[in-house]
């Protein structure tokens, strides 16, 4: 995949070396020579001095060969300007901004734009490790209105259903990992003590869960 990457601060320049690790072929820009500098010589992606929504920038970032685009500067208004052109300009097929006031992402996501509010996924993730500490979450999808818990069962779940554990609209087993094998449960499928289990949750669910487990406040 060739990526681009606007922003080259700590969130752009962690992006450019997981996208590099994984194989992915990167540009990243930035308007500030020193912000690129901080890549080091050993840097495997190509470095673009310049402002990421400049025309003739994105075009010597590759954007017209471009499978990827994802704005990561500290600013709001540039990173939705720059996405907007990559999507709506330049056509590429994966567009995502960064956002830091959350306010603005339902605006954004009605224009279509893909957005990721790190000041809302925040707040969200310390508020799940306050109230819900025995909990797992280890992705959290949206705002953070829905978050993927990572649970090892407690051995009272043994010989207890997927089912019993499934919410409609709230909470959905995804995956079982038993014996190191990961699988897709049916609703019919029988949990053992040793499980480690995947569950999609709503954030008004998470109560819901700590009474189906056992665990927190609800016991």
């Amino acid at each position: 995949m060739k990526v681009i990457i606007m922003g080259c601060g700590r969130v752009g320049e962690e992006l450019c070396r997981i996208m590099l690790d994984g194989g992915h072929e990167v540009a990243i820009v930035d308007y500030d020579q020193a912000a690129l500098d901080r890549l080091g010589p050993h840097f495997r992606g190509r470095k673009v001095l310049g402002v990421g929504f400049d025309r003739d920038v994105l075009l010597q970032a590759g954007i017209e060969q471009a499978d990827a685009f994802a704005a990561t500067s500290s600013s709001d208004n540039a990173n939705i300007i720059a996405a907007r052109i990559a999507r709506d300009i330049f056509h590429v097929p994966r567009v995502v901004a960064r956002l830091f006031d959350p306010r603005r992402a339902e605006i954004y996501r009605r224009l279509g734009l893909v957005t990721v509010s790190s000041t809302a996924w925040g707040a969200e993730r310390i508020h799940e490790l306050l109230v819900h500490g025995e909990l797992d979450p280890v992705m959290a999808f949206g705002s953070g209105e829905v978050s993927l818990l990572r649970i090892e069962a407690p051995p009272h779940l043994a010989g207890r259903l997927v089912r019993d554990l499934t919410v409609p609209g709230e909470i959905s087993v995804v995956t079982i990992v038993r014996d190191g094998q990961a699988r897709l449960p049916a609703l019919g499928a029988e949990l053992r003590g040793n499980d480690i289990l995947f569950l999609a949750v709503l954030a008004s669910a998470m109560e819901r869960v700590e009474s189906l487990l056992g665990v927190g406040e609800a016991i």
